[in-house]
């Protein structure tokens, strides 16, 4: 099975689907263990652990349109991948060698600028490879192999973790990256359309000029994208801190199932973001893109609420299962709605840079912010701040954010 992107060159649209599925194997084997690592293995502060977080995610987002605008301009996509993941299995190297504060700061750092890379340059492949009619369905492929790769890299890695150690985790990054590395360079480099791949297209019968290259003030200019980018930060506000303090609630009652305990919450929130993901992909065009974020933004204000309802391990990961509504939809909707509101600007990548930049602030703001209302107000009172957060994201899409699907 081969898709056409250019005359003279095929490319076989599985080497896209195993990309997406083991990036999220290099990413899940450190991501959400890390911070129970620290905090239940190496005794860390909730301060000191949304520290190293706030850090690392400050830096990446200084740096995430930058990389999205280099994305855009080179045609080496392939190569900016496969750099962004010999940077990772370095890292989570440097993290299971030396688990002290600045060796974990500045690994985490690196991580967070390499891991800025992927977003941008796989929907840009993706722009590239696939005509523009084939692309809600293969944005929903995408985000669902990417769920599957998250649900085999949790139970790969809560084995690992109860058979050897939480430390024996962060040595599976260097072994999914080479694999991913592969996947990779499967994929043509002359099967991927340029043009395209930044969202220039030309008009029917007329080839495309960089002289129609949007300026970067179109990350301003454009209403819709700034509602977007307003949007996406206060949903990552409220979500990024939610998963690790549950994980961190069941690691401080069942410490020595601390990791399966937290690939048993991911497992449960990715079997249902999977499906998500393809519903997304087969009904975006003939339902709308705003209806669906809708309901992917009201989920998580209500799974915060929940969480202050019982600490009983199930039912902490009852709830969770409601993350993979809210996230299945963001994720697989999220590039499409970005290629909605660009579209012959030849910036889909600065936008999604900026997009992502702003998640990053979101997601970093908030490392720091729930670690010290944890310390000093405790877990419930965390879970409803970032609630309301979240509620206020709810508000402003459904009051200002127009429909991008074309009618």
């Amino acid at each position: 099975m081969a898709v056409t992107s250019t005359k003279s060159k095929r490319f076989n649209p599985f080497s896209l689907d195993a990309i997406n599925f083991l990036l999220a194997d290099v990413r899940g084997a450190v991501g959400p263990y890390l911070n129970v690592f620290l905090v239940t293995q190496q005794h860390w502060s909730q301060t000191d652990v949304g520290l190293v977080t706030t850090i690392g995610g400050l830096l990446g987002l200084a740096v995430q349109t930058p990389i999205g605008a280099a994305i855009d301009e080179t045609r080496a996509k392939r190569g900016i991948i496969v750099v962004a993941l010999a940077v990772l299995a370095i890292t989570a190297v440097i993290i299971f060698a030396m688990p002290s504060f600045w060796p974990v700061a500045i690994a985490n750092s690196l991580m967070a600028v390499a891991g800025d890379v992927f977003g941008p340059a796989v929907a840009a492949l993706t722009l590239g490879l696939f005509a523009r009619k084939q692309l809600a369905r293969r944005m929903g492929r995408n985000s669902a192999f990417d769920h599957a790769g998250n649900v085999g890299v949790a139970l790969v890695a809560g084995a690992v973790g109860y058979e050897f150690s939480q430390r024996a985790v962060f040595l599976l990054v260097p072994v999914f990256a080479m694999l991913t590395v592969i996947a990779v360079l499967s994929i043509p480099a002359k099967a991927i359309d340029h043009n395209r791949a930044r969202d220039l297209e030309p008009e029917p019968g007329a080839a495309a000029s960089p002289t129609g290259v949007a300026g970067y003030g179109i990350l301003f200019k454009s209403r819709p994208l700034v509602i977007f980018e307003l949007c996406a930060m206060l949903f990552h506000f409220a979500n990024a801190p939610l998963l690790p303090l549950v994980g961190q609630k069941l690691a401080a009652a069942y410490p020595e199932e601390a990791t399966a305990m937290m690939s048993t919450c991911i497992v449960a929130a990715q079997l249902v973001m999977l499906p998500f993901a393809l519903l997304v992909g087969r009904t975006a065009d003939s339902w709308g893109r705003k209806p669906l974020f809708l309901v992917g933004f009201a989920i998580l204000p209500i799974r915060a609420v929940l969480y202050t309802f019982s600490d009983n391990s199930f039912w902490l990961i009852g709830v969770q299962l409601l993350d993979g509504v809210g996230a299945g939809i963001f994720g697989a909707l999220t590039p499409l709605v970005i290629a909605d509101i660009m579209r012959g600007t030849g910036r889909y990548n600065l936008a999604q840079g900026a997009i992502a930049t702003m998640v990053g602030i979101g997601a970093s703001l908030s490392g720091l912010a729930a670690g010290v209302l944890v310390d000093h107000f405790g877990y419930s009172a965390t879970f409803l701040t970032l609630g309301a957060a979240a509620l206020v994201a709810v508000i402003v899409f459904a009051l200002w954010m127009p429909e991008t699907a074309e009618p």
